[in-house]
């Protein structure tokens, strides 16, 4: 589908505001002519508050990191955005929102993987409950019964 100069094709269905332009990192990889609109690479973004960053190193190369700027918990491996926990903190309650995988790094457990370092970071800090709003956090919690007293009771 032939379009203008510029114009920005939403073809990346797994982008979403805390995403942070990463989606255009994707498409960049899908459009044949490079452009200066289009970014091809993960920038560092001026005025990040480094402080508000969180990281921890986990087995086999993995890297998770608490955005909380971003509102996000991150899982990298060797630079690249494997898996993304999205959620929402009210001072009292953390709510999970949306836990995804990359589509190219489907079917490994990596989700599995971003939710359970969440969940051990919580549950270290011990000043807040959990809400899984987001159905693979409330199937995660099922799966791992040692971890329900967490969860804020409704």
């Amino acid at each position: 589908m032939p379009t203008r100069p510029g114009i920005i094709i939403p073809a990346v269905l797994f982008a979403s505001w805390a995403d942070k332009g990463l989606a255009l990192v994707v498409m960049g990889g899908l459009c044949p002519k490079k452009s200066g609109r289009v970014k091809t690479t993960v920038g560092v973004r001026a005025g990040r508050n480094v402080a508000e960053v969180t990281t921890s190193t986990l087995a086999a190369g993995f890297i998770l990191t608490d955005e909380k700027d971003s509102s996000r918990y991150t899982l990298t491996r060797d630079g690249q955005l494997v898996s993304v926990l999205d959620y929402r903190d009210d001072g009292h309650t953390i709510a999970l929102t949306r836990a995804f995988t990359i589509p190219t790094f489907r079917g490994h457990g990596y989700a599995a993987v971003v939710v359970e370092g969440a969940v051990a970071e919580i549950e270290a800090r011990g000043d807040r409950k959990v809400d899984a709003v987001c159905w693979y956090v409330a199937d995660w919690f099922e799966a791992h019964p040692e971890h329900a007293s967490l969860l804020r009771s409704r």
